[in-house]
């Protein structure tokens, strides 16, 4: 399986989904910044030093101004698969994003950018979604690095994390469309305030050993109707199989109509 990095991927072995031209550091990460990163309710496990700050869980951006936020000290629940939001969500509601994708980007991908654009705008929320040529609220672009894509959460104003990196050597120039789609729709989703369906436990879907994250200054609140038992199938889970097709199930589209 693959970390969306859209998720760090585990497969190979570890790649979300939703880097960057995703500039790593070429520093150890140290043990008081894997404290940081674990208070903010992300696991340090695989964590990498960006320019802007670090990549976490394989596909999540966490930047220099969230990492020092104070810490919200609270205990997360383990056992449970359910949907998630952070703190902040997108405002302004009712609401067009405009997104955009790189020429960097192989053409095959507008495509599937197209796909994951019309599974959101299908579910007739109040955010709907159109591809740019300029002026994009989110830009889709080109990354390298050990991940698939990754992404961030929404800014304090309400505004979508405004870009997702895409690394396409590492998906190929000319993907599944379903599969590139479903990882897009999982960055946009990072983009709009979901976080992995099973981020108190990431071996749901990405193997390995279970990790609880503690506490998240991001916030991780559940969403009302949402399963309290695993979801195999939900398009934000943190690793995906190569070639998988993940659209919204049920679940998926009960948390995004209750949200927008």
């Amino acid at each position: 399986m693959k970390k969306f990095g859209f998720l760090s991927i585990v497969l190979s072995l570890f790649i979300f989904s939703c880097q960057k031209n995703e500039v790593a550091i070429d520093q150890p990460i140290t043990d008081l910044e894997r404290q940081a990163i674990l208070s903010k309710g992300f696991s340090p496990q695989n964590a990498v030093r960006l320019e802007e700050g670090f990549l976490v869980e394989g596909d999540i951006v966490l930047t220099k101004e969230e990492m020092q936020e104070a810490a919200l000290y609270q205990l997360i629940r383990i056992a449970e698969i359910e949907q998630y939001r952070t703190n902040n969500l997108v405002t302004g509601l009712p609401r067009q994003i405009k997104v955009s994708i790189s020429s960097q980007l192989p053409t095959s991908y507008i495509n599937c950018l197209d796909i994951a654009l019309a599974r959101y705008n299908a579910e007739n929320l109040q955010l709907t979604f159109v591809r740019v040529s300029s002026g994009a609220d989110i830009s889709i672009l080109k990354g390298s690095g050990s991940y698939l894509a990754s992404a961030g959460f929404p800014t304090s104003t309400g505004q979508p994390y405004n870009q997702v990196k895409v690394n396409s050597r590492a998906i190929g120039t000319n993907p599944n469309a379903n599969y590139l789609a479903t990882i897009l729709a999982h960055e946009l989703g990072h983009c709009i305030g979901f976080r992995h369906t099973d981020y108190m436990n990431r071996a749901y879907s990405c193997g390995g050993s279970p990790t609880n994250e503690g506490a998240s200054t991001v916030g991780a609140v559940h969403i009302p109707g949402t399963p309290t038992t695993a979801d195999p199938n939900s398009w934000m889970l943190a690793c995906i199989g190569s070639g998988q097709n993940r659209p919204f199930n049920a679940n998926d589209k009960t948390a995004l109509n209750y949200l927008y």
